[in-house]
């Protein structure tokens, strides 16, 4: 009898144990979707904060440098005769392949929602380099209304060449691209560089071009590391041949190197934050307040904003993705002086005035848009989200005064991540309604409709 008792109570005992442990694993299940939900809600950068502090707007504050036209002139003279955009572009030596001809690691990296209309790859030799990577994308859809410069439809792209230590520094290049017909664009690279020596010789820009803007005759690009300026500024009417094909920037024994291209660009302004300077030799002062998020300006996303009155420079900041740091979002105007083509609004001591300024949840961000529906509707904030640490897609967020939606695909966890790799800027060309940018190694575009549609 007490045997008995013994295995009834046994019994009773795996039983109550069988019913604890459903139970626990229940209660993990649930705690593992609220967890799931807590992370997307997280996620959700929410609504966009005006930042109105007259000292929050005064760290935004820019001086304009102008290189002096002495300098220029000094260098044109020496140089020879400055080309224009035709001239870069008749020499087109390279050719972007059409999505069919890209392998399968590079259309990866394309976005999955909404899908690219158009895709295009480098040639083979630089989409195999790893020293050089393409970062930012404008085209003559921002530089004019219409579209064109001239007689032709063409996209710029800034690359960036990672220094391997204090004597090899960065450098930045851009990709004339003939994209006049969609089936076969081609292109070659011209040298950013910056005039010294009061213009008898220049030093290639050491900085990441994670950002660019072409408006009217200039070329707007952002700077970094121990570039203390905040943008430069190129003018696309003053491209000087390079004589000399070796691996040496500026003034050589025979003439003038650009590291072995053909074409370089001298800058011909900056603008500086008016607080201070955006890095040090090492740039650290940059990411300490990228960090603190309460330093200087230093902009690393920029796009054009035409459907503002004036026309609109947009800028965005970078936080390191998952850091969980807040990152800004300003516009400045251009000017609308004839003779100041190009240029930001400047007040008579050469001062530019952010225009207005928001703060987002959203850190990681790598391209920034604005873009308002009509011409008196609220403007809409896109943001590309870089993909984490284990690569793969990004995400694409639209925010505004009232929250913030992203483009939706498949059914896992986290359905946001349909977006490129999130490393590219993003730029509108008004005539064609597309929206171009960069993944991975590849180029593309894409209806900015279609992310509308994705958003509803």
């Amino acid at each position: 009898m007490k045997q008995r008792g013994r295995h009834r109570r046994r019994r009773r005992g795996r039983a109550l144990r069988a019913v604890l442990a459903g139970a626990g694993l229940a209660l993990t299940a649930a705690a593992t979707l609220i967890s799931a939900s807590q992370a997307t809600v997280a996620e959700d950068p929410g609504a966009l904060k005006p930042l109105t502090s007259p000292t929050e707007l005064g760290r935004l504050r820019l001086t304009e440098q102008l290189v002096p036209e002495r300098s220029l002139d000094r260098l044109e003279a020496a140089m020879g005769r400055p080309a224009g955009v035709d001239a870069v572009l008749a020499g087109a030596d390279h050719a972007l392949r059409t999505e069919d001809a890209c392998t399968a690691g590079e259309k990866k990296a394309l976005p999955v929602e909404p899908a690219a209309t158009r895709a295009y790859c480098w040639d083979t030799a630089d989409a195999a380099t790893h020293r050089w990577r393409p970062e930012s994308v404008t085209t003559s859809g921002d530089a004019e209304a219409y579209g064109r410069w001239g007689a032709h439809r063409v996209i710029l792209s800034g690359w960036t060449r990672e220094g391997g230590g204090a004597l090899d520094r960065d450098l930045a290049r851009v990709a004339f691209v003939n994209a006049d017909d969609p089936d076969r664009l081609t292109y070659t690279w011209a040298l950013l560089a910056v005039p010294v020596d009061g213009g008898r010789d220049y030093r290639g820009l050491a900085s990441h071009v994670s950002g660019m803007v072409w408006y009217q005759d200039k070329l707007l690009v952002t700077t970094s590391g121990s570039e203390p300026d905040a943008l430069y500024v190129y003018d696309l009417r003053r491209i000087q041949r390079a004589t000399v094909t070796t691996d040496a920037i500026g003034r050589v024994p025979g003439g003038w190197s650009a590291y072995g291209y053909r074409w370089v660009l001298p800058a011909v302004a900056s603008y500086r934050p008016a607080q201070g300077q955006c890095g040090d030799a090492t740039g650290t002062a940059r990411a300490a307040a990228t960090t603190a998020g309460s330093g200087l300006p230093c902009p690393d996303g920029l796009s054009l904003d035409r459907t503002s009155t004036p026309a609109g420079l947009v800028a965005s900041e970078t936080t390191a993705r998952g850091s969980g740091g807040h990152t800004r979002l300003w516009r400045y105007s251009f000017s609308t002086d004839p003779a100041r083509s190009g240029l930001l609004a400047a007040d008579s001591t050469g001062t530019v005035t952010a225009d207005e300024a928001y703060e987002t949840r959203t850190d990681g961000v790598g391209g920034v848009l604005s873009h308002r529906t009509g011409p008196t509707g609220p403007a809409r904030w896109y943001l590309s989200r870089v993909a984490g640490s284990s690569g793969g897609h990004g995400t694409l967020w639209r925010q505004d005064l009232h929250g913030a939606e992203a483009t939706r695909c498949g059914s896992s966890d986290d359905t946001h991540r349909c977006w490129g790799d999130g490393t590219g800027s993003l730029s509108y060309w008004e005539a064609t309604g597309e929206l171009w940018s960069l993944s991975g190694r590849t180029l593309f575009a894409l209806p900015l409709s279609s992310v509308e549609r994705e958003l509803r």
